[in-house]
């Protein structure tokens, strides 16, 4: 038998604080276990049995076909039966949970319950932030782990969910959720690797860039905001986890262990934090379409509110000029990195709310209106490809496709990062900077881009940010609107 926590009988609740309550003292337990354990046994102890720990869940069950609100996108189940989902990190997701438990308890007038799930914690994710425990052991030290404690299993880490496969066994229960929690620990560990920052300083807002150069822009930017005592972000985080806090403001506990990485991860993360987790957070993602989807992958389990692409493009079409702008309309999917996931049959049309707040931003920020907005932004259709070096290839098929698609841009990350937000229901949106025309012979010469970046990047990052900006202030009901959710859609956000 191994070795269990102290068992916290299952218990039903009506009120949300009190089910978060019970997740949090259940997980807790859990890892709490989990660390003492793995403690004593780095410390030279063998242990004489397996050392095991359960998450939480959490289940719904409903009798009723009467259905919700039918104006609500999430916060409900589709019809009568038993629901469930297993639960992780309460102190990173308190709010989220809190949100999801009042909305379902809203909606439903059951009670939820409350208990610890049969599915292991992998002692991988019980460390706490700053353990770095494996490099102590020797090899055969960590051999003897596998034996003691679970290892992360992947069978349990699948998309299925999200990706509308996953059927359920007979007598088990319907999901509540799009990730089970597993795979959340999993992607929150990756999140700490790819970004060298912790899931906790993500936003609620996410942009992507395949440049440097939006980068260097936005920590001018960051570091600009928080030196304004008024401004209303409170922090300004880069990778190695460097706070610098608003002026005015004391630094927190947990800024102190952070410094500056001796060379930078492989897609960086900035974030210009705001108390209620309604900031910005940048992230150079770098080139091809294999990036984009591992960083949105894995930035989905945190269930931001929108995410959004800016970055360069070729420009197809011979009348658009060196910096015009291009806002995605459509895409042609030809990076591949998704085609087991979401079919190439399947539209990834436009959303409404993130295409208004983009263009308005532009006419704002440019202050052009009308046909003068129209000549330096054109809305139409982006192709994405997985070959970066698709101008050599001895045949025409690219550029036929194009025309025939009707596509006026071409990059390698914008329909990625737009499929899985489809995939995972984030709001995505797409706003492009033309940097070349190789169809047209255009290409970038030495110092050009130099010149040209400087002059476009600048006012591009701000229409990015002042659209974040309209999309906050519009309001996160309209954008977890009704367009994403299939026909067996989860409950949960």
């Amino acid at each position: 038998m191994p070795s269990l926590p102290l068992f916290i009988a299952p218990a039903r609740h009506t009120d949300p604080a009190t089910a978060l309550a019970q997740v949090r003292a259940i997980y807790d337990s859990s890892i709490a276990h989990l660390r003492e354990a793995l403690h004593a046994f780095v410390g030279g102890d063998d242990l004489t049995q397996p050392v095991r720990a359960c998450y939480p869940f959490v289940r719904i069950h409903t009798d009723t076909v009467v259905r919700a609100d039918s104006r609500l996108s999430y916060g409900f189940v589709s019809g009568p039966g038993t629901y469930e989902t297993t639960l992780t990190r309460p102190d990173l997701f308190a709010d989220y949970y809190l949100e999801q438990f009042r909305l379902l308890l809203r909606n439903h007038h059951v009670s939820l319950e409350v208990g610890t799930s049969s599915q292991p914690i992998p002692v991988h994710f019980s460390f706490a932030e700053h353990d770095h425990i494996e490099g102590t052991m020797s090899a055969e030290r960590r051999l003897l782990l596998r034996d003691r404690f679970d290892l992360p299993d992947l069978a349990a880490m699948d998309d299925g969910i999200a990706n509308g496969t996953h059927e359920p066994e007979p007598g088990e229960p319907y999901p509540l959720a799009l990730f089970t929690a597993p795979r959340i620990d999993y992607s929150l560990h990756r999140l700490r690797h790819y970004s060298g920052t912790t899931p906790e300083y993500f936003q609620n807002f996410v942009l992507f860039t395949n440049y440097q150069f939006y980068i260097d822009e936005f920590v001018r930017l960051g570091r600009e905001r928080v030196a304004d005592a008024a401004s209303d972000y409170s922090a300004f985080v880069e990778p190695g986890n460097v706070v610098t806090r608003r002026a005015g403001l004391a630094a927190a506990p947990g800024d102190a262990p952070g410094s500056a990485p001796p060379r930078l991860p492989q897609m960086p993360a900035y974030h210009l934090v705001r108390p209620d987790g309604m900031g910005i957070t940048m992230v150079n993602i770098g080139i091809g379409p294999a990036n984009a989807k591992t960083i949105t992958d894995h930035i989905a389990v945190l269930r931001p509110h929108a995410w959004i692409m800016l970055g360069h493009c070729a420009g197809l079409q011979n009348t658009q000029q060196l910096g015009d702008y291009v806002l995605a309309h459509g895409y042609v999917r030809e990076d591949h990195v998704l085609d087991e996931d979401l079919p190439l049959w399947v539209p990834v049309p436009a959303l409404a709310e993130v295409q208004v707040a983009l263009e308005s931003a532009v006419a704002e920020v440019t202050q052009l209106e009308g046909y003068e907005l129209k000549r330096v932004m054109r809305t139409g259709t982006v192709a994405s490809t997985d070959n970066r070096n698709w101008e050599l290839l001895p045949h025409r098929g690219p550029q036929q496709r194009f025309s025939q698609s009707r596509a006026i841009a071409l990059d390698m990350e914008s329909a990625t990062i737009a499929a899985n937000g489809f995939r995972f229901r984030v709001p995505y949106g797409t706003l492009l900077c033309v940097s070349d025309k190789p169809m047209h012979g255009e290409i970038k010469l030495p110092g050009m881009a130099n010149q040209f970046y400087r002059e476009r990047v600048d006012q591009h990052l701000r229409i990015g940010m002042h659209a974040v900006e309209l999309l906050r202030r519009g309001g996160i009901d309209r954008l977890h609107s009704r367009k994403l959710r299939s026909f067996a859609e989860v409950a949960f956000q």
